[in-house]
């Protein structure tokens, strides 16, 4: 057997090969997961983008200088284990490489789940670490996989976000501004956000996504970028940025003289990355997810964030999936050159931002893989 995976240029993302290579024998205390289907959004460009700032280009190492392999989120298949408590079949949530097959070394298995303890992840966050059991899953519905791998870590971002800024009050705002109001990260902030009253929810983007966040419900105002001066500039406002251009940020931070605070997620506009310069008002601040997760583990324990995660989740999936108004439909994209496509679409900002995409580098049956 052996095992394709897509490699990015880390320093020219466009440029992609697939590389398939030979299944080595596990180690004892090792098992091979089959990756049967994973997202593929915004939020696994940010991955590429920020790789090497926040080590996303550290967890699945390609053994090739300057090329890197992209994490995705999604669920595989136990298909062989060395491990005494991992069973061959199990199912399984959590952190991959965009490539056909993985090889995890689990540790602190319980009947919740496992960590990876392979060696180059040893100095990397937890969250990411962690893989999830279906069979003990709360999350979990075997009826809408595609939902979950598509939403539920981009949600738990969208979550934390809002339990920051409200843990934060607000630095004293009322005023939210998102800027690549039609991410999925960016709605899912502003749906928790809108639960909340008595604040000002304002989506921007471009001009073409403008029906599409309105029809969504949570925004109280949706702008063009080209018209986000017609805002009032001296009302407190917080800045949460999840495209991640220069220019936008630059025009946020001269616009409004009484920005509380800028939190940078992520970087949907790739191609307007760069340095801030000298900008005036507060300094952009990284938000770290696995931050927020930390301390609200340390205050409510583990139970208590799930708990929490959960009915939040719930609350998502039902407006996600109304049956008048859905605001995902799913396209699948199977096979490894229909993946290559799709990464290099997702970095030129193509697509409709209703549509939600499920990859799979497992061969089709066109390529002799018997439909595996």
């Amino acid at each position: 057997m052996s095992t394709t995976t897509l490699l990015v240029r880390q320093d020219q993302l466009a440029t992609t090969r697939l590389v398939s290579a030979p299944d080595a024998p596990l180690a004892d205390g090792q098992v091979r997961v089959r990756v049967d289907a994973f997202a593929l959004t915004a939020n696994n460009i940010t991955y590429a983008a920020l790789g090497d700032m926040l080590n996303y280009w550290k967890f699945f190492p390609s053994g090739e200088a300057g090329w890197g392999v992209v994490p995705v989120w999604g669920f595989g298949t136990v298909v062989e284990s060395t491990h005494p408590d991992v069973a061959m079949g199990e199912r399984l949530y959590g952190y991959w490489p965009m490539a056909s097959s993985a090889v995890l070394s689990p540790q602190r298995a319980n009947a919740a789940g496992f960590s990876d303890g392979a060696a180059h992840r040893a100095g990397l966050h937890a969250v990411y670490n962690h893989y999830v059991r279906s069979s003990a899953d709360p999350f979990y519905r075997d009826d809408n996989e595609d939902l979950q791998a598509l939403l539920r870590p981009l949600f738990i971002t969208s979550w934390l976000i809002d339990d920051f800024l409200a843990d934060q009050q607000f630095f004293g705002a009322r005023r939210m501004l998102l800027s690549s109001a039609s991410s999925k990260t960016a709605w899912g902030t502003a749906f928790q956000l809108a639960q909340r009253g008595g604040l000002e929810v304002v989506g921007l983007t471009s001009p073409g996504n403008l029906a599409f966040c309105e029809s969504l419900g949570c925004y109280d105002r949706v702008l063009a970028y080209d018209a986000l001066e017609r805002l009032d500039g001296v009302q407190a406002s917080v800045y949460i940025d999840f495209a991640g251009s220069v220019a936008l940020r630059k025009r946020i931070h001269q616009h409004f003289a009484k920005l509380a605070y800028s939190c940078s997620v992520g970087a949907s506009h790739v191609q307007d990355l760069g340095g801030d310069g000298q900008l005036p008002g507060p300094r952009p601040v990284m938000f770290f997810a696995p931050a927020q997760v930390k301390k609200r583990h340390s205050e409510w324990g583990a139970q208590g964030l799930n708990d929490r995660l959960v009915g939040a989740w719930n609350q998502l999936r039902a407006a996600v999936q109304s049956p008048t108004t859905p605001w995902l439909m799913v396209q699948r994209h199977l096979g490894p050159e229909a993946t290559q496509a799709l990464f290099q679409d997702l970095l030129a900002g193509q697509g409709d931002p209703r549509s939600g995409h499920i990859a799979s580098l497992q061969p089709t049956r066109a390529e002799g893989d018997n439909g595996a």
